[in-house]
């Protein structure tokens, strides 16, 4: 069997390098010629732990070969970015695009699925796109939409370990689907049409979201009360039926910052407390970066001189090179908008070079600095030794006593 999978990204290629691990035939395409040529050259352009090996290996044994353009296969899976647009509405132009490029290849008894996070309603579209195009290939062709449940670090584990939804365009699409993923999937394939598929998907990553918002909120109420939020939830969650989350800077990455508006967009007067909690993770991050700020001008008032300020973290979650809607990054940037020639230090350890930021080594920022601006809970800042001759703003629970 020949699998073409578009898109080489945090999903795509891992998925990629999974399913050839799995002895079977991959083509992986992607439009950025830099992300094709490391591939063949067994090098992975993402950070994600045992990775690199597993590439390497199936490179070399030529069961997995990149390209900029697809080739015929028996199996074609759309695992592009949809992003939302100014206004927040989904934008599934990199699904459609990615369609369009296999449709002229699709031939009798093809599986096609779309693996991105995407709107209600999607596959269906995709489905009518593909035959209107290509008429004779209307009820010879099978469609359905499988999202990803993949945590990045834990991404080799996850991609085998974890349960599955699997929705058809109709019964015999999700039967081929299931077999197509049960040969590396030891989890529960669950089946379902495409519809809820899509839906199962927008709600989980929305689900989250309002758990964190709930945990945010409860962070700003504590800093005006004087509360130890980190203390707080501690003491909550010994209640044998709660269970709150961790606050953070806002929220961030490609799933949980992005998919609740998918919902809200299509469903506007359903969706009250899903929008409810996107503004309020989007203010978090607004709040952070006023706090910074007036951190920034009360020290210059108090030592008639401008802070050194460390910005710890910029990528949405500890330990990856992941930057996508990153709340940090906003902060950070906002920051050093007003900062009126203050010295910033910026920080990200999982990343070497940053084509905005110049990035300093976590240890020298932190003897540097006069105020230390906790964004992203890395390990490594952990290990820093807690110095209370500096002002520390943390907004992750690095320090959480």
């Amino acid at each position: 069997m020949k699998v073409c999978f578009m898109g080489l990204g945090y999903i795509g290629l891992p998925t990629a390098i999974i399913a050839a691990k799995h002895g079977i035939q991959v083509i992986g395409v992607d439009i950025n010629p830099k992300v094709v040529e490391m591939t063949n050259q067994g090098k992975l352009h993402i950070v994600e732990p045992g990775m690199q090996e597993l590439l390497q290996e199936v490179v070399s044994s030529g069961q997995l070969k990149a390209s900029t353009t697809p080739e015929i296969s028996d199996a074609y899976f759309m695992v592009v970015p949809t992003p939302f647009k100014g206004n927040h509405e989904p934008d599934i132009s990199y699904v459609e695009a990615a369609t369009r490029a296999i449709i002229p290849l699709l031939k009798e008894g093809d599986l096609y699925v779309i693996e991105s996070t995407s709107p209600v309603g999607t596959t269906d579209k995709m489905a009518k796109l593909i035959f209107d195009l290509r008429p004779e290939l209307t009820d010879k062709i099978y469609i359905a939409y499988c999202p990803e449940r993949v945590l990045p670090g834990n991404v080799i584990y996850e991609l085998v370990c974890n349960d599955r939804v699997i929705g058809g365009i109709n019964e015999v699409s999700t039967d081929k689907a299931i077999a197509f993923y049960s040969q590396f999937v030891q989890g529960t394939l669950h089946r379902t049409n495409c519809k809820t598929a899509e839906m199962c998907k927008l709600t989980e990553n929305s689900s989250r979201d309002v758990q964190i918002a709930f945990a945010n909120e409860l962070s700003l109420i504590c800093d005006k009360a004087g509360i130890n939020v980190w203390e707080l939830i501690e003491l909550a969650n010994k209640h044998p039926r709660v269970n709150i989350l961790q606050p953070g800077c806002g929220v961030g990455g490609h799933c949980i910052a992005v998919d609740p508006y998918f919902i809200t967009s299509d469903f506007p007067m359903e969706s009250k407390i899903i929008a409810t909690a996107r503004e309020m993770n989007n203010y978090k991050a607004f709040w952070c970066a006023e706090k910074v700020q007036n951190t920034m001008l009360k020290f210059e008032l108090e030592h008639h001189r401008k802070p050194t300020i460390a910005m710890m973290g910029l990528a949405f979650k500890p330990d990856i090179d992941d930057l996508r809607e990153a709340p940090a990054k906003y902060i950070t940037t906002k920051v050093m908008q007003s900062c009126n020639n203050a010295d910033i230090l910026v920080v990200e350890p999982n990343v070497q070079e940053h084509n905005v930021f110049k990035l300093t080594d976590y240890k020298e920022a932190y003897i540097k600095a006069d105020i230390v601006v906790f964004l992203v809970a890395h390990s490594v800042f952990k290990s820093l030794p807690y110095d209370d001759k500096k002002i520390i703003l943390d907004f992750c629970g690095i320090y959480k006593k």
